[in-house]
Formats: structure tokens, C-alpha cells, sequence
């Protein structure tokens, strides 16, 4: 089933993959498998960041830029298109078409760009939206704490105005990204004398030893380290890079969490779609493909995948009559988290019994489906957890009572 999205997105799709056709570096395909799924702490990242560094990916990634098909989704004045969610959807679902590669700049497009547009201004929006889109500047998000992972309003992180600068003081934790960032974002308390949604600031800090951050990775269970935690001690940022300005931080902080609560819903099936064909060629291979069980949890996983396709329809048809997307985020990040999971006990099981067995190697050696086990783990709690996004569903999305809090024994 397919949405006919109209003549003019028709047009512009069939635009689009000519432009990909015509514009495709020699080897780029055969660099790396480009279709892969990326999960939390999987070793897959390390190929395909061998496979980043070769200069045929960085001629493509020039060949975008010249295009302005990198933060294509941004306002024209800002660097980028000026695109639509079906736009950009459109060019993502082409690009997987060809088996080469989109071009993000992570939580700097996604995350750091939106904040800036918003409550940034002209000046610090001349500078540091277009370092995002050359990729000068690498953004790490400095929002959890070891204390205060989901009360953002009750960071400890300190700021401390001196001159025309600010110094930062504390700690953060679960770090996306941070081994390769050179700035981070950070939420740090600025007025400890006033509620605490109102005395933050919103902050981007250059990330270096230089500037006094230290950073240790976290190991996960899969013997990867895909998350960090900083320690920033007298790190200091211009006063000019604090958006929204002082005391203000909670309003440019609810625009990134809006961004990142959104996530990319109308795409999101075609990586677990191209995990589950890799699933099901390892179960034609070894065998368990024969077994009725196994057919019957990869006919459930298909069934699964099929239903994030069109429910991103459904958004895309949506958006193309100009209705705003209601709580469709929470629900996708519910269901791609809790079938991923599951996915991934299936996937050892088709492995079978050398899914006990962990290979040879450095370290804590893991293959790609134990990677996958393992990181599936994790998508329940990243991003908001099942539990928060289940609260947030009843309550915002269906009206249903408060969930009650427990005090001391009692019920309140």
C-alpha cells in the first residue's frame, strides 16, 4: 500500500532520485552496507565510521552540501530547503532506494539547530547554524545528570557568570556521541534563588580537555561504550553562547526535547524492515527457517514492521492535508522500542545455540545479533522510557487520570 501524496510530491521524488542517480560517487555503494540499522552501543558504527573517513564519502558528502541536501528540512535563510516532513521523508526513502547514505548532522540538525532558530539571535544564528551544516561543529547533549536523569528542572550543574563569560561546574551522564563531539550543549543552573524551571541556562560549550571537560566512557553490556559521562570543571563558554538568555534555558530546552520526542516517524521502518530481511536470509541459511515457531515470530516481526510503515503513512497523508501531528511520537517510540526487543530474543534464537558463545577478539568481542540483543535493551529506556511514554499517551493523548504518587507509604 502506498499514499498518493499528489502531482507535486510525485514530481519531486522523481526529481530527487534522478538527482541521487546522477550525483552517486563511483564505490560509494560498495563502501559499506549503508542499509544497516544502527543500535546503541553496536560494533556495526565502527565500520561504517571507517567507511565515513574515505574520501569517496566525503565527495558525497560535498556533493550534498553544494545542493544544500544536508539540514535540507531547515529554512532557506538558515542553509538548508525550507522542506516538509514529506519532503524530507521522500529524499530518505530514495536514498535507501539506491543503497547509499544520508548525510545528518546529528543532534547539531536535530537537536542544537531548532533551539537557535528560535530563541537565538540574528548574530548567534549567523555563526552557529552554519558551522552545524559544514560539520565544523559536532554537537553532545549535556541534559541528564547521575541525580536528575528525567527532573531536568532539577540539574545541579552549575554556571557561574564571570566577565563576559560563563564557568561551568558538574557532571553529566549518558552522553551520546561524545567521544566524537567538540561542543555540547549544556543545562546549567544560573540563579539557585528562584523556582527551578526558572533559573536555567542553555549553553553551548566548547568540548575539550582544553576547557576543562573530562570524559569517561560508559560501558554497556554488549562491551561497547556508546554513551559517556563529563565532568566539567571551570569550563567556560562566551556569554554570547548562551541562547535564549540567562535564566531562560528552559524554554529553548522544551524546543530540543520537541525535536528529539519527534523523531523521525514517517522513515523509521525502513532500517528495522532491512534488520528483518537480514533475519530472515540467516534463518534460510542455517535452517531455523524450517522451524514453525521461528516462521511464525518472523511472520509477527514482519506484521510489526508493516504497521510502523503505515502509521508513518498515515502521518505523511496527515501532514499533506496540513493537519499537525498529534501524540503519533510517543506512540512510535513505544512501538519501535517494545518490538525491537522482542526482535532481538528472536534473533538469538535463529542464531541458535552459538548465540551463547561470544567470538574471538579484543575486549568484550560481540557479533552483529548479539550487538543487536543487547542494544534492543536499551531502547525501552533511551529517548523516554516505555513506562514515561505510556503515561504520556494515557494522559495527554487519552485523557485518562494522573498516575497517582507514592509518598512516604502513601498513596497521594
Amino acid at each position: 500500500m502506498d499514499v498518493d501524496l499528489g502531482v507535486e510530491y510525485a514530481e519531486f521524488r522523481t526529481e530527487m532520485r534522478e538527482w541521487i542517480e546522477g550525483n552517486i560517487p563511483s564505490g560509494l555503494k560498495e563502501l559499506a552496507d549503508w542499509s544497516w540499522q544502527p543500535v546503541a552501543g553496536g560494533k556495526r558504527g565502527a565500520a561504517l565510521a571507517r567507511a565515513t573517513a574515505d574520501p569517496i564519502y566525503r565527495e558525497w558528502v560535498k556533493r550534498l552540501l553544494d545542493a544544500k541536501l544536508i539540514c535540507a528540512t531547515w529554512p532557506e535563510e538558515f542553509g538548508g530547503r525550507g522542506w516538509d516532513s514529506i519532503r524530507f521523508s521522500v529524499f530518505s526513502e530514495e536514498l535507501r532506494r539506491q543503497g547509499v547514505p544520508a548525510v545528518r548532522r546529528g543532534m547539531g540538525e536535530t537537536l542544537v539547530g531548532p533551539p537557535i532558530m528560535v530563541h537565538g539571535t540574528p548574530e548567534q544564528q549567523a555563526h552557529f547554524l552554519p558551522r552545524i551544516v559544514s560539520g565544523e561543529d559536532v554537537y553532545c547533549q549535556g541534559y541528564s545528570e547521575p541525580n536528575h536523569g528525567s527532573d531536568l528542572g532539577a540539574v545541579e550543574t552549575k554556571g557561574i557568570v564571570d566577565g563576559d563569560e560563563l564557568v561551568i561546574t558538574g557532571q553529566k551522564t549518558w552522553t551520546s556521541g561524545a567521544q566524537n563531539a567538540n561542543m555540547i550543549f549544556v543545562l546549567c543552573r544560573t540563579n539557585p534563588d528562584v523556582p527551578k524551571h526558572r533559573g536555567l541556562s542553555y549553553v553551548l560549550v566548547p568540548f575539550s580537555k582544553e576547557n576543562g571537560v573530562t570524559v569517561l566512557p560508559l560501558r554497556q553490556m554488549s562491551g561497547a561504550s556508546g554513551f559517556c559521562e563529563d565532568f566539567l570543571d571551570g569550563s567556560r563558554a562566551p556569554l554570547f553562547n548562551v541562547i535564549g538568555g540567562l535564566n531562560n534555558g528552559w524554554a529553548p530546552a522544551m524546543t530540543t526535547l520537541g525535536f528529539e520526542r519527534g523523531g523521525n516517524a514517517t522513515t523509521a521502518h525502513l532500517g528495522f524492515e532491512q534488520e528483518l530481511w537480514d533475519l530472515i536470509g540467516l534463518a534460510r541459511k542455517n535452517g531455523k527457517v524450517n522451524d514453525p515457531l521461528i516462521r511464525q515470530r518472523l511472520a509477527w516481526c514482519y506484521t510489526q514492521v508493516q504497521l510502523m510503515r503505515y502509521a508513518g503513512l498515515r502521518l505523511l497523508a496527515s501532514l499533506a492535508e496540513g493537519r499537525q501531528p498529534g501524540p503519533e511520537a510517543s506512540i512510535s517510540k513505544l512501538f519501535w522500542s517494545e518490538y525491537h526487543k522482542l526482535f532481538g530474543e528472536l534473533a538469538l534464537d535463529v542464531v541458535g545455540a552459538d548465540a551463547m558463545i561470544r567470538p574471538d577478539g579484543e575486549g568484550y568481542a560481540t557479533d552483529e545479533w548479539q550487538d543487536v540483543f543487547f542494544a534492543s535493551r536499551a531502547g525501552t529506556i533511551y529517548s523516554g522510557t516505555s513506562q514515561i511514554q505510556k503515561n504520556i499517551i494515557g494522559e495527554r493523548a487519552l485523557g485518562l487520570p494522573r498516575e497517582t504518587k507514592r509518598s512516604e507509604g502513601k498513596v497521594t
